[in-house]
């Protein structure tokens, strides 16, 4: 060891970084504007080390609190050789192609951490803004072709120099979106989180002193690749394949290769990228395959730089996965999705006793804005969507969560949505739709009803998972799929899964109807009593515990009458 210190030494560093960014994400939440930062929790915080490994992560979206070591390195090789990195500056990108990793709505700021003259660490942290500009209102548009036509794009740009801000950037920022006071105050809570993360970070050197700090840092790295690779070794050994239709035409396919000491994700064999927005950066698609690889081998372990590195992705360039600039991205996070659930799927059906069936596996974002009835201000809204998770070996499947990609998120509660844009919200439940039967059943999915109060609003949405349902294991039924039903306010009623810019008017009401997870295992097999109980709490109807589960049920007394489709009791 180059710095001497004792193993106790060694985990209050690491907890003390964990904190770090724990507080990063606290300061972020409680200063944001915007209720998708603050209610919803769409941002991510972490800490790198001096070469943009990830050392500490906060709460927050996985799928951003892995984008944050990409940026970093980013930000390091274009302003490292120059020397241009200075104490107190603050770089800010949102730009795919460089360090951005996601789409532009999804902006990042990273700060250097000098002590003595020397970067030690890098704070870092993303959230998404409601506005970018663009062609469209939201800055999401599934018919954009061109990334230049989803918003304002940051490539790695330097936003304070010295720990002054620079006005010229923060006037572009503000000139080139629809609600530029929520983009100020959200924009201001990051600097002030980044700040946070390098106030502690020194602390934690000048209390240790930065040799132990350094050392203390490679070391908890060298010990996530340990995890890692024990894990590995524990898994089946052999070269996985899998070929999944898509909703929009398209198959995606995945090879997976386990050996002793690597776990190879080869996604060369998918089609070329898409001519509209349903693309992800190669990055991107690391930290899908980042977040599904923890998720099989060591999900109640620690992550960080170190984890993934037995991890290997080959991806081949121009393709979905990897696309070519300037390809549209405004919409890759259900790209992202559907990277993470076919890769799980791949090996669930392979070892279905240690991983569960499909879910509702969207984010089913759901954009939609206007004119605020009461204020006369502009409002947009971008709301992902709570669904059902598929039946596992071990129990029935969560209902009325997040995407398991989405991470530690939130829904908008009705009173703030209400408080804060032009929309009533009429009604919220699990819905009772068919699907997701299984010995252990899929999580419900939910009903949302929207109501417009305004004429000329907006809506727009992009649902994965709409025709091709969640996949079952060992005889369970798929579950149900995600759509939008529009009841116009003459009654008319028309149905959405993908649709850009569609035109509300007052009264009418977006109805979001969310999947419900698959089953895992035979449903004829289900006890039943809790057959019974699933029709006592609504999970089911008598219909659908007939059908399905070969269990007639008094829906009065909730008795058991009989057994259909050769049911033994």
């Amino acid at each position: 060891m180059t710095a001497r210190y004792d193993p106790i030494t060694f985990e209050i560093i690491q907890n003390s970084l964990q904190a770090a960014a724990d507080e990063m994400f606290a300061a972020l939440r409680h200063t944001a504007m915007s209720a998708i930062i603050y209610e919803v929790l769409d941002m991510g915080t972490g800490i790198t080390d001096r070469e943009g490994e990830l050392a500490g992560s906060g709460a927050g979206i996985p799928a951003f609190v892995g984008v944050l070591d990409k940026t970093v390195k980013r930000v390091i090789e274009k302003y490292g050789p120059s020397n241009e990195i200075e104490p107190g500056d603050i770089f800010i990108t949102n730009d795919p192609y460089t360090g951005g990793v996601t789409h532009l709505n999804d902006v990042i700021l990273t700060m250097p951490v000098f002590y003595n003259g020397e970067i030690v660490a890098w704070t870092a942290n993303i959230a998404h803004w409601n506005d970018v500009g663009g062609m469209v209102p939201g800055s999401m548009s599934t018919n954009a072709t061109e990334i230049f036509q989803e918003g304002i794009i940051l490539s790695a740009v330097k936003l304070f120099s010295r720990g002054q801000p620079i006005r010229s950037v923060f006037d572009i920022l503000t000139s080139n979106c629809r609600m530029p006071d929520f983009l100020t105050g959200d924009l201001w809570a990051q600097v002030a989180s980044v700040r946070v993360g390098e106030r502690r970070v020194l602390e934690i050197v000048n209390k240790y002193g930065k040799d132990v700090f350094l050392q203390a840092v490679k070391d908890y790295l060298d010990y996530g690749e340990q995890v890692s690779l024990d894990a590995i070794r524990r898994l089946p050994k052999g070269v996985y394949e899998l070929v999944e239709p898509q909703d929009n035409g398209p198959d995606y396919v995945v090879k997976i290769e386990i050996t002793d000491n690597e776990f190879i994700i080869d996604l060369t064999g998918n089609p070329d990228q898409d001519k509209g927005p349903f693309n992800m950066s190669r990055d991107e698609a690391i930290t899908a395959c980042q977040i599904a690889f923890k998720g099989i081998t060591s999900p109640e372990r620690i992550a960080n730089g170190g984890t993934f590195r037995p991890l290997k992705v080959l991806t081949r360039k121009g393709s979905v996965f990897d696309p070519i600039y300037p390809a549209a991205m405004g919409i890759y996070y259900e790209i992202t999705i559907r990277l993470h659930d076919l890769i799980v799927r791949c090996l669930a059906e392979k070892i279905p006793e240690l991983l569960p069936a499909g879910g509702f596996a969207s984010v089913c974002g759901t954009l939609f804005g206007g004119i605020h009835p009461d204020t006369g201000r502009p409002y947009a809204v971008i709301e992902p969507e709570l669904g059902g998770w598929g039946g596992s070996p071990t129990k029935d499947g969560n209902s009325g969560q997040f995407s398991a990609l989405h991470g530690e998120t939130y829904n908008c509660p009705a009173e703030v949505a209400e408080a804060r844009y032009g929309v009533t919200v009429d009604y919220l439940s699990f819905h009772d739709e068919e699907g997701g039967a299984g010995y252990h059943r899929g999580g419900k999915g939910v009903r949302i009803d929207y109501r417009i109060r305004s004429d000329n609003a907006w809506l727009t949405v992009a649902y994965t998972r709409s025709k091709v349902l969640p996949w079952p294991l060992l005889g369970g039924e798929p579950g149900s799929p995600n759509h939008v039903i529009i009841e116009r306010a003459n009654g008319e009623k028309e149905r959405y899964s993908v649709v850009s810019g569609l035109t509300l008017n007052t009264n009418d009401i977006i109805r979001v109807m969310t999947g419900t997870g698959a089953g895992w295992g035979n449903p004829l097999e289900r006890p039943v009593e809790k057959v019974v109980e699933d029709v006592r709490n609504e999970y089911i109807t008598p219909a659908i515990a007939e059908k399905s589960y070969g269990v007639i049920i008094d829906p009065e007394t909730f008795e058991v009458l009989g057994f259909t489709n050769g049911r033994k009791q």
